[in-house]
């Protein structure tokens, strides 16, 4: 492209609208605003966020073990996996939970008996694909107690990956629990309840796949 130079001076205060630029060919273009093309650069979470799940031999700042190594409480185990609109599993994908304790109380400030409240995991919980990773996440954690307000246990989960400008929030909650009488799963609709609820596939362990797309879709929460 040419080099282009201000026909007329632009005050400094005046940074808006449209200004004429002149083209060393002759050509006169009108600038105007328009709308940013969306673009995704990454995802760095694999290297950055979660390097351990991948195999990478750094520190992870977060770990996917809520419980603290002191708590001396009765743990879960929730796993699944992410998958994109076609149904093929996320291998890069970022799964962040957050979630109150079994008293239903929430880790607001540090607590002596080690839980943290919050976990982070990617979804190459067995390393690099290459080298036979599962595109699980998995977290070691407590099950939550009810907040109250007719709110049955639930964990926050937020979902980031490739193709989003914005993160995503659903819930987590369980098969075993009276469901019927929760605030916010009252403003969902029935056939699609299926997609907030994990399912109990042992002693301590609980499967909860999340569905970016498709039939069956997680319902994500506009927080």
């Amino acid at each position: 492209m040419a080099d282009k130079t201000l026909s007329n001076a632009m005050d400094i205060n005046d940074r808006g609208g449209k200004h004429p630029f002149e083209y060393e060919d002759g050509q006169r273009v009108e600038a105007s605003f328009g709308v940013t093309p969306s673009q995704t650069v990454g995802p760095f979470f694999a290297y950055g966020l979660t390097p351990g799940a991948y195999g990478y031999p750094l520190k992870d700042i977060h770990s996917s073990n809520l419980t603290g190594a002191d708590r001396g409480k009765t743990t879960i185990t929730l796993e699944g996996q992410v998958f994109d609109g076609d149904g093929a599993s996320v291998h890069d994908a970022l799964v962040e939970i957050i979630q109150a304790d079994e008293t239903g109380c929430y880790a607001d400030s540090p607590r002596n008996d080690g839980f943290s409240g919050y976990g982070r995991c990617g979804t190459g919980s067995n390393g690099p694909a290459e080298h036979g990773g599962d595109t699980r996440f998995s977290f070691v954690t407590i099950k939550p107690g009810s907040t109250g307000n007719g709110a049955a246990p639930f964990l926050t989960m937020i979902v980031t990956m490739r193709g989003l400008l914005n993160h995503c929030i659903t819930r987590v909650y369980f098969e075993e629990d009276d469901l019927s009488s929760d605030p916010v799963l009252a403003q969902v609709p029935e056939n699609r309840l299926h997609t907030l609820v994990a399912r109990n596939v042992g002693t301590g362990r609980y499967r909860f796949d999340i569905h970016m797309q498709g039939e069956n879709e997680t319902v994500f929460f506009d927080l």
